[in-house]
């Protein structure tokens, strides 16, 4: 068909460079993932803590949960019959955990992410994005009426220059600097003692900082780098997802208690998606609070992380992580391709990662750890390299 024809070159092309995607049918069993046939060792998983994998939790929290309140669909928006008084559990559980600041949930990270800035946006506001922020967060600048300026990656001096340059203008009433705290692709972190030095000397500045990958992971209690900084009370938009360490779905915001009220009256994902169900919101407020008492799995994850980057670099890989995410960065996307199937075919499940999900040129095998992996598994997977 005609119509059609455009779509099908753009397919041809992704396949020729090695860029096409597709699903893969799987079957998990705690560290280990099964396709067609074949049984490897996941790290290709988010499940950082192990805790999605545990059958013991599941089974301890349905025993928990009477049938009257296993709601499987909340049947509306929160604003008109859906909020159940999970949410509100919830909410205010997080807000304990996080210093007595307002909590907001929302159905996913990008529904959260997409939605956020364009509410709290308008052209008298100027969006500064480190240039490797999560597609979501993109989204969310082009669909906000914001100017936005992308600033190098990790450049505090690129930033703060940018700052400098915009804060005087009349015509800016706010800038709000956008930022992961570990990021997805690279697993490298945002000095975020230094964002807050930056904020606390610039009367526009707000900070919205992506704990996705950090929650759970880092600081005491495991409520992210901004804990572990100690600088939970500093940034403006704290957000993350439970959909990772915290094997759940959904995402939240830590904020001023007068950013949750706008946003209730204005954050269109919010206001026109039907809420999660109440089950989904029971199970993750009960397997947060397993979240924060998990600190051996924190302290098993960070040293086979710190193991793993070296032993990477010591093979001649660039390979810039801080965290539990650990990318191979080899150049080509059919070269990544290529090594994702070798190390397949060693009995490791590690997906090659291209662009444009990456820059051109950085295509990687991106390794994501898990508590559930041990030393030797690794040494195992480093020998294959």
């Amino acid at each position: 068909m005609a119509l059609l024809d455009h779509y099908q070159q753009q397919l041809d092309q992704l396949k020729q460079t090695g860029n096409l995607r597709q699903f893969t049918a799987n079957k998990q069993h705690g560290a280990y993932i099964e396709i067609t046939g074949r049984k490897m060792l996941n790290l290709s998983s988010n499940d950082y803590l192990g805790l999605a994998a545990n059958t013991q939790l599941r089974e301890e929290f349905l025993d928990q949960q009477p049938i009257q309140r296993r709601y499987f669909s909340s049947s509306s928006s929160r604003l008109l019959t859906g909020n159940f008084e999970e949410y509100e559990q919830f909410e205010a559980n997080l807000s304990q955990a996080f210093l007595g600041r307002a909590a907001l949930l929302f159905n996913s990270g990008y529904h959260m992410n997409i939605g956020i800035l364009p509410a709290l946006s308008d052209d008298k506001t100027l969006i500064l994005a480190d240039k490797l922020v999560h597609a979501s967060m993109i989204d969310g600048i082009r669909l906000s009426s914001a100017k936005y300026v992308r600033y190098r990656h990790n450049d505090i001096q690129h930033l703060t220059q940018l700052i400098e340059k915009y804060h005087d203008d009349a015509d800016i009433e706010r800038i709000i600097v956008v930022t992961e705290s570990i990021f997805s692709m690279d697993g490298d972190e945002t000095d975020l003692a230094a964002l807050v030095q930056i904020k606390h000397g610039f009367d526009k500045v707000m900070l919205y900082v992506d704990e996705a990958h950090a929650i759970g992971v880092r600081g005491e209690q495991g409520l992210g780098c901004a804990e572990q900084y100690n600088v939970m009370a500093d940034i403006d938009l704290l957000v993350g997802t439970f959909g990772k360490a915290c094997a759940s779905v959904g995402g939240y915001l830590i904020c001023d208690p007068i950013i949750r009220s706008y946003l209730i009256n204005t954050m269109r994902p919010l206001i026109f998606s039907t809420a999660l169900p109440p089950i989904n919101i029971a199970w993750s407020d009960f397997i947060f609070k397993k979240v924060m008492a998990a600190k051996s799995e924190r302290l098993h994850l960070h040293k086979i992380s710190q193991d793993l980057q070296s032993a990477i670099v010591a093979k001649g890989y660039h390979s810039p992580s801080t965290s539990h995410i650990v990318p191979i960065i080899v150049g080509a996307s059919q070269t990544a391709v290529e090594k994702s199937q070798s190390v397949q075919q060693h009995g490791f499940y590690a997906m090659p990662v291209r662009p444009p999900t990456v820059p051109q040129h950085s295509a990687r095998l991106r390794i994501s750890l898990t508590s559930l992996i041990q030393s030797d598994d690794l040494q195992r997977l480093v020998a294959c390299l």
